[in-house]
C-alpha cells in the first residue's frame, strides 16, 4: 500500500474533518470484528488513487490515453450510456473485455474473478490481459484485482436517490418484492416498512441500492427489521447543486433545508416526523470511513445530474478526445427524464418535494454517498476551469446532436414498436417501455458502422464482444485410416 499523498492527506484530514478522523480511527479496530471483515478483505489489495491533477489544455505535453479501465456499473444511473462508450471505445481500439459469461458477474452476489470468462488463476496458464471490466457486478476490490491491474483507472456513476427511486420502483417493480406489494412509489415511502423486509428477495433494489452496488457492508442497525432511516443531523455543510445538466454558467446552491422537509411517515401505526432536528449522516464514522476507503480506490464518480460535465473531465482523465465520449443515452424509459436531469427544488410540487424528502431518508446511505461525491465533482470542476467546461460540454453537446441528426430517424430515440431490427432493439424490463434507436437508410457503410455502434443496446453489443473475443470453434471429423480388411 503506497503512502498518502500531500494533496489526498490534505483533503481526507482537513481543519473541519480532524473531529471526524479521530472517531474514525478509533472506531476502526471495532467495525473491522463487528462487520466481519468486508473492509477487511479489500485492504489487502488496496492501491491508494494518485491525486486528481486537470490537464493543462493545448499547451500541456502529450499525454497517454488511459487503456485499463474499471467501471462500477451502478443500476439506474446512466450507467449503459457510459457502457457504450466503452464497448464503442474497447471495439475501436482492439482492447480485451473482462467479459461475464452472461450479462453480469453473479450480481447480486460479491464479484468474483472466476466468473471473468477466459480467466485463468495465476498458474492456470499464459492468457492476454484484459483491458476494461465494466459490466454489473457488486464490487469486490479484493476480486477485481485479480482480474484487472493495480493501476487500472476506477471510476463508477451516481445520481440523486430521490430520482433514483422513481426509476428503480418502476423498473423492478416484478422483481422486488416490497416494490411489488406496494401499489405506489409514494405508498412505499409513506409506510416503508410494510412492504420491505431486509434480505428478501430482490429487495437490494427497495433501498439503498448505490451503497449495495458499491460493495459496502451496512451498519449493524441496518441489518434489523426494526432499524429506521436517519438523515444526517447537521444540515448546513450538505450545500449541493443539484440543477439540470445544462443550467447555466452559476449552479444554484440550494438551502439544504429546504431539501429536507419536516415529512410525516408511519411507523408501527404510529405517525412520526423526519425532520432535520433527526438527522444524523453526516457524524457517523462508519459513513466517514467507507467514503474515505471509496476516495482511496475510486479516481473519478461521475454525478448522473451532470452527466455531460462529468463525461468533460472523465475525458480528460483518460486522456481521450471528445469524440470517445460522444454518445446517446441508453436504457432509457420511455416517460422518464433521459438527460438524468433533477429539477429544482423550487419548481416541485408539494407531494413531489414530499416524495423526494422520504426517498432520501429511506435510501439514507445512498445520499450520503451522493452529498459526497456531488462535492467531489464541483472541486474537480472548479480546478479544471468553470469556463473552459462550459465551452466542452457545449461543444459535446454539439457533436452529439450533429450524429443523433445524421444516423437517427427523428434524430432522439424511439418507442420500441417502431425498431425492427432486433440488433438495435433494447431488452423490455419493467413497467415503462425502454427507448431506442432507429438509423437513417442510405447510411455510407462506415458511417453505417459507427452509427450502428452508437446505438446498440448493451445485451447487444456485450454478445458482439464476445463473439470477437471468443469466436465459436468449428470442430470438424476426424479422419479415420481404413484398415485393411483381414
Amino acid at each position: 500500500m503506497g503512502p498518502l499523498s500531500p494533496a489526498r492527506t490534505k483533503r481526507l484530514w482537513g481543519p473541519r474533518s480532524l473531529g471526524v478522523a479521530l472517531g474514525v480511527f478509533m472506531t476502526i479496530g471495532f467495525g473491522l470484528q463487528l462487520w466481519g471483515g468486508p473492509f477487511q478483505r479489500r485492504l489487502q489489495g488496496l492501491q491508494l488513487r494518485q491525486p486528481w491533477v486537470p490537464s493543462l489544455g493545448p499547451a500541456a505535453s502529450p499525454c497517454l490515453p488511459r487503456q485499463r479501465l474499471v467501471f462500477l456499473k451502478t443500476h439506474k444511473s446512466g450507467s449503459s450510456s457510459v457502457l457504450n462508450l466503452l464497448h464503442r471505445y474497447g471495439d475501436r481500439h482492439g482492447l480485451r473485455f473482462a467479459l461475464p459469461a452472461r450479462y453480469q458477474f453473479g450480481y447480486p452476489r460479491l464479484f468474483q474473478a472466476s466468473r471473468v470468462k477466459g480467466y485463468h488463476p495465476q498458474g492456470g496458464g499464459t492468457q492476454p490481459p484484459f483491458h476494461i471490466l465494466c459490466h454489473h457486478m457488486r464490487f469486490n476490490l479484493k476480486e477485481v484485482l485479480q482480474v484487472m491491474p493495480s493501476d487500472s483507472f476506477f471510476f463508477s456513476i451516481v445520481r440523486d436517490p430521490a430520482a433514483l427511486a422513481r426509476s428503480a420502483f418502476s423498473y423492478y417493480k416484478s422483481t422486488s418484492s416490497a416494490f411489488r406489494k406496494a401499489p405506489s412509489l409514494a405508498a412505499f415511502l409513506a409506510n416503508p416498512r410494510v412492504f420491505y423486509r431486509p434480505g428478501a428477495r430482490g429487495d437490494h433494489y427497495a433501498r439503498n441500492l448505490l451503497w449495495f452496488d458499491f460493495g459496502l457492508p451496512f451498519p449493524p442497525e441496518m441489518r434489523t427489521k426494526r432499524g429506521n432511516p436517519h438523515l444526517p443531523k447537521d444540515l448546513s455543510p450538505l450545500q449541493l447543486h443539484v440543477l439540470p445538466s445544462g443550467a447555466g454558467p452559476q449552479a444554484q446552491i440550494l438551502d439544504p433545508k429546504a431539501l429536507f422537509q419536516p415529512v410525516s411517515t408511519i411507523e408501527d401505526g404510529h405517525t412520526q416526523t423526519a425532520s432535520p432536528a433527526s438527522l444524523d449522516l453526516g457524524s457517523s464514522p462508519f459513513i466517514q470511513w467507507a467514503l474515505a476507503w471509496l476516495d482511496s480506490v475510486f479516481d473519478l464518480v461521475m454525478v448522473a445530474e451532470y452527466f455531460d460535465e462529468s463525461l468533460v473531465l472523465l475525458a480528460d482523465a483518460l486522456c481521450w478526445g471528445l469524440d470517445d465520449v460522444v454518445g446517446f443515452m441508453h436504457n432509457a424509459q420511455a416517460g422518464g427524464e433521459q438527460g438524468l436531469n433533477a429539477a429544482s427544488n423550487s419548481r416541485l410540487s408539494v407531494e413531489d418535494r414530499q416524495l423526494t424528502a422520504r426517498a432520501r431518508a429511506w435510501n439514507n446511505l445512498d445520499w450520503a454517498l451522493y452529498v459526497h461525491f456531488n462535492r467531489s465533482l464541483w472541486a474537480r470542476i472548479e480546478q479544471y476551469g468553470q469556463r473552459r467546461l462550459e465551452r466542452a460540454v457545449a461543444e459535446l453537446r454539439a457533436r452529439r446532436e450533429a450524429l443523433a441528426n445524421h444516423c437517427l430517424v427523428g434524430g432522439e430515440a424511439l418507442d420500441p414498436k417502431y425498431i425492427t431490427n432486433r440488433k438495435l432493439r433494447p431488452f423490455q424490463f419493467g413497467s415503462a417501455k425502454v427507448l431506442g434507436y432507429v438509423l437513417q437508410s442510405g447510411l455510407s457503410p462506415q458511417d453505417k458502422e459507427e452509427c450502428e455502434r452508437l446505438a446498440t443496446p448493451e445485451l447487444q453489443y456485450k454478445d458482439k464482444l464476445d463473439a470477437k473475443q471468443f469466436p465459436p470453434t468449428v470442430s470438424l471429423p476426424l479422419k479415420t485410416s481404413r484398415l485393411p480388411s483381414s
